[in-house]
């Protein structure tokens, strides 16, 4: 029962529905105590020859009523009992979604999408089924039980109905000793179900690289094996929890022969009649629901509590970002002044970075190259605060990016990866997703500076064209501008490129570094990059290595000098003059 108290957060905010509902259900048991009043009536009127058409038409008058009123009771309870168990299933979901919203890069390397998804899905309908049907099974159970007793002991007889209802007790033995097994059991089961999620989202997002590598067999087999532990994890639950049906019904089964012997001594003893004995009868038959309800009550409450608990815990994670009292929510503007003295992952105590400094004024344009996992990304991330913990300072106009509102300080960055999201929308909405007012003017302007326009143009249905989940229909090159674009549709002050341009040409490369330089003299711009090209026309360019950076100055300044990116430039201009000569000997 500790889901309830634990949830009493939200029956104190829907206290005026759940007592409407269980006033409902009251009323609903009353009018159930009647028709077995009025059976025994008649069979006694039948047993004593004094049976009237008068007197049963009355009584089946009067179970009409009931019947009607029971009707309009139960639609009453419905509404308001199942009603508030949504809005609980709301108030849940939005919780989890904002929550998720809110946390940091760590968080997401924690926890993997298919888990998060259930949790927000399976996790949460077992909790409103808590607050809808369990709450419902509870008071139903507790009221009916109640009142076919007292209406046994009050109609019939109240030492027979002692012992009739004497073996129910083993009931909370019972549920006793299976409570927490149950409860240890969905949790196991819940937790092979957010594997089997993982297992799906993984195995579907990656469906290209699998069919590629000819791995489809053996990820039906994987699958397969999560499949299976998770039908072990649920029998295991189920067989707990189906032990409830069959004890119960043994225990009603000892109610029913006590009711015989008793009743029938009873009855040769005269003191009740047979009309009575068949209206405790009656009344045990309606005593059948409330008990085989433990059951179902136990299975709701358990499952429902290792829900709670799962999505708890994820309620539990804290964002390490740094939050200060009083943040700027002002537009951070001025030069950009990065110093890192020493910077680790997290989970990894090896040094991401260190000794890191560089200056980046307004209208400037920072070039970063270097080695693959040489820290290009990392100084990325903690740009754009996916990681707030290190040694130094990172500064806009002499104030730190820390001391800024997180949503202010993104709010200014346009942010371009090597590999992008796209939505499952037209062309035209996920370029102006960052500003959906835009107009259609300055749509076509953002894909002329991405040198997207004339792709557009071809397609059948232009920037109405569906990109499809994850922009399936479009080329990598395609993908890589449209982000492009819809980045410089925000108009940042602060704009990314992280290796944007990898999946294009060098001419249409060109094309969209000359179009930004033009379009943007006044927005500041880095631009990290794995062909060399891309930076030619940076203010600055450093080179990234081991965690530092190796070398900084102008193209020119840097190709005077020997080091790594004057190797790698010529080697690279010597790898496309390779090219061009074998393309045009074609």
């Amino acid at each position: 029962m500790g889901i309830f108290s634990r949830l009493s957060w939200f029956f104190k905010h829907q206290w005026k529905q759940y007592l409407i509902g269980v006033i409902a259900l009251i009323l609903v048991a009353i009018c159930n105590v009647i028709p077995p009043r009025i059976i025994g009536n008649v069979v006694d009127a039948v047993s004593k020859r004094q049976m009237t058409t008068k007197f049963l038409v009355t009584n089946m008058v009067v179970l009409f009523v009931v019947a009607i009123i029971q009707y309009l009771l139960r639609f009453l309870w419905q509404k308001m009992i199942y009603g508030s168990s949504f809005v609980l299933e709301r108030d849940l979901r939005s919780r989890l979604f904002r929550h998720f919203m809110k946390m940091d890069t760590t968080f997401y390397q924690k926890w993997r999408t298919g888990d998060l998804m259930a949790h927000a899905t399976n996790d949460i309908d077992a909790v409103r089924d808590v607050a809808g049907p369990g709450i419902l099974t509870l008071a139903d159970s507790l009221i009916t039980g109640t009142s076919m007793i007292l209406a046994m002991g009050m109609f019939v007889d109240w030492q027979m109905t002692l012992w009739a209802v004497l073996p129910l007790l083993l009931l909370a033995v019972m549920a006793n000793v299976l409570g927490g097994k149950i409860h240890i059991a969905f949790k196991d089961a819940q937790a092979a179900f957010s594997s089997i999620n993982n297992k799906t989202q993984e195995s579907v997002v990656g469906l290209k690289v699998l069919r590629a590598l000819g791995q489809e067999k053996e990820d039906e087999q994987d699958f397969d094996n999560y499949v299976e532990e998770n039908i072990q994890a649920n029998k295991k639950s189920y067989r707990l929890d189906a032990m409830f049906d069959p004890l119960t019904t043994l225990i009603m089964g000892l109610s029913y022969i006590v009711t015989i012997i008793f009743g029938g001594l009873a009855v040769i003893q005269q003191r009740i009649t047979i009309g009575q004995l068949v209206s405790f009868i009656t009344y045990m038959a309606e005593l059948m629901w409330p008990m085989y309800a433990v059951g179902s009550l136990f299975n709701l409450l358990e499952r429902g509590s290792a829900s709670y608990d799962r999505i708890n815990e994820l309620l539990a994670e804290q964002s390490s970002l740094v939050k200060v009292k009083n943040a700027f929510t002002t537009v951070p503007n001025g030069t950009l002044d990065f110093r890192i003295d020493k910077f680790h992952y997290p989970d990894d105590q090896a040094i991401a970075l260190h000794n890191v400094n560089f200056k980046l004024g307004s209208g400037q344009t920072l070039g970063m190259v270097g080695p693959t996992g040489g820290g290009k990304s990392t100084i990325i991330s903690l740009l754009m605060r996916d990681f707030d913990h290190y040694d130094g300072s990172i500064t806009v106009g002499k104030i730190d990016i820390r001391k800024y509102e997180l949503n202010s300080y993104l709010d200014t960055i346009g942010y371009v990866p090597q590999t992008n999201f796209l939505f499952s929308t037209d062309i035209r909405d996920n370029i102006r997703f960052a500003r959906i007012e835009a107009s259609q003017k300055e749509v076509e302007q953002a894909s002329f500076v991405a040198d997207l326009a004339d792709d557009v143009k071809q397609m059948p249905e232009g920037y109405d064209t569906q990109v499809g989940e994850l922009g399936v229909s479009l080329s990598g090159g395609q993908k890589q501008r449209l982000a492009i674009a819809r980045a410089i549709l925000s108009d940042p002050k602060l704009l990314i490129l992280d290796d944007s341009l990898s999946a294009v040409d060098s001419k249409t490369e060109r094309n969209i570094e000359q179009r930004i330089a033009k379009n943007r003299k006044s927005g500041t711009t880095i631009i990290a990059a794995s062909r060399l090209s891309s930076v030619e026309n940076a203010d600055e360019i450093i080179v990234v290595d081991h965690g530092t950076i190796i070398e900084k100055g102008t193209h020119e300044e840097l190709l005077a000098k020997p080091g790594w990116y004057a190797d790698t430039f010529n080697l690279q201009a010597k790898n496309a003059e390779l090219e061009g000569r074998l393309n045009n000997g074609r």
